[in-house]
């Protein structure tokens, strides 16, 4: 929690060093790292703020869009949720209600008539604690009280460690709900560039590839991006193909005329949920993320049933690259120019019992939440 009246980073050094955990950087920063890995993060919203790893010529390359003024997350405004874990319930609530055992509970509306993340008091807001820090591994807690999270009932205590090992940097969180049952469903959600803005051909993130070769089905959406109930199954070659076929461009539909809309309203390119069926072993990749200018690659494996793709359609522009990248020229965020990929569960489950994964998306009292991600960073073979 936010020491009252006291500036952010200033709050973040105090918060850290009354725990007895070494304080971070003058930047604000904590920094852990391991070979061809380093990442730093932030206790406002448990956020990664740089993760760098090698392209193909070695060269150090910040994959995640942020801010360089660690104080400036909690002041944006706009709070894109720069790679940073928005609970107690991510993504949309469905006309702001859920029921839990014939018990309606009505939660903020900040998304259109439905809910975006629990509201603008959500996990992403919140400095957490720093609980233990080591020099590859760092653990954040937060306590979210009942009502905390507007119309969430019950107390959420949940903490996330995130650690770095041979290129792969590794998420696991964990909650429980000791006093009533609650919507409980995680992400993180990370934003990337794997060019780090420096492909002097392009900012936009059309010529990244994506393989997804488990994820033939999706969740169809309606004009504000809320799942209709639906699920439907991606032809080969149609615009929400990931998985017919390696290394599918993100734009590879762009000329298509459902590009405009696809990913609800006006909006062109994604914002929709994809179903993750029979992945066949634990440390199989779900996701392949890929760019052929920096070589680089981002191995995606979760224990999750699926994944978020949204690819920065409301980027106005105006925001500021960080300094770790960009080119002299190049300066700002452009619409269009980076993918979140948030693994998760089933968007808006919760108000969908024929799909079979409320009894999932509800915790406590007893029993633990369990989340867990990692992404392995290496290089396109030749």
């Amino acid at each position: 929690m936010r020491v009252p009246g006291v500036p952010f980073v200033l709050a973040i050094a105090q918060t850290a060093y009354c725990q007895g955990i070494p304080k971070p950087a003058a930047d604000g920063r904590y920094t852990i790292s391991a070979q061809g890995i380093r990442a730093q993060f932030i206790p406002y919203g448990a956020t990664l703020t740089n993760l760098f790893v090698n392209d193909k010529s070695g060269v150090e390359t910040d994959v995640v869009l942020g801010y360089d003024d660690a104080a400036y997350y909690a002041k944006d405004t706009s709070h894109p949720t720069y790679n940073s874990i928005p609970g107690r319930y991510v993504n949309r609530i469905g006309k702001a209600q859920f029921t839990i055992d014939g018990k309606s509970y009505k939660t903020q509306r900040n998304d259109g008539q439905n809910t975006l993340h629990s509201g603008t008091n959500n996990w992403s807001y919140r400095v957490w604690n720093v609980t233990a820090a080591a020099s590859d591994s760092i653990t954040f807690s937060v306590t979210d009280a009942e009502g905390e999270s507007t119309g969430m009932p019950g107390r959420v205590n949940a903490n996330v460690t995130y650690s770095v090992a041979n290129g792969a940097w590794n998420i696991k969180m964990m909650a429980d709900s000791p006093e009533a049952k609650t919507p409980l469903m995680l992400t993180h959600h990370t934003y990337f560039n794997l060019d780090a803005y420096k492909n002097p051909a392009t900012a936009l993130i059309w010529d990244h590839t994506l393989s997804m070769p488990y994820a033939k089905r999706y969740l169809a959406i309606d004009s504000n991006a809320l799942p209709t109930g639906q699920i439907l199954t991606a032809t080969a070659g149609s615009i929400n193909d990931f998985a017919s076929k390696p290394n599918i461009t993100l734009g590879h539909a762009r000329s298509s005329t459902q590009f405009r809309g696809n990913c609800g309203g006006s909006c062109e390119g994604y914002n929709g949920f994809w179903i993750f069926d029979d992945v066949p072993r634990k440390d199989t990749p779900a996701l392949t993320l890929a760019s052929p200018w920096s070589g680089i690659k981002a191995e995606l494996r979760t224990n999750q049933p699926g994944v978020v793709l949204y690819s920065c359609a409301w980027s106005d522009g105006l925001a500021n690259l960080k300094r770790t990248q960009g080119t002299g020229s190049r300066k700002k965020v452009e619409k269009s120019s980076c993918v979140a990929i948030e693994a998760q569960d089933y968007v808006d489950g919760i108000n969908r019992r024929e799909w079979g994964r409320v009894d999932a998306q509800i915790t406590g009292p007893g029993g633990t939440y369990l989340w867990e991600s990692s992404w392995r960073f290496g290089l396109i073979s030749p």
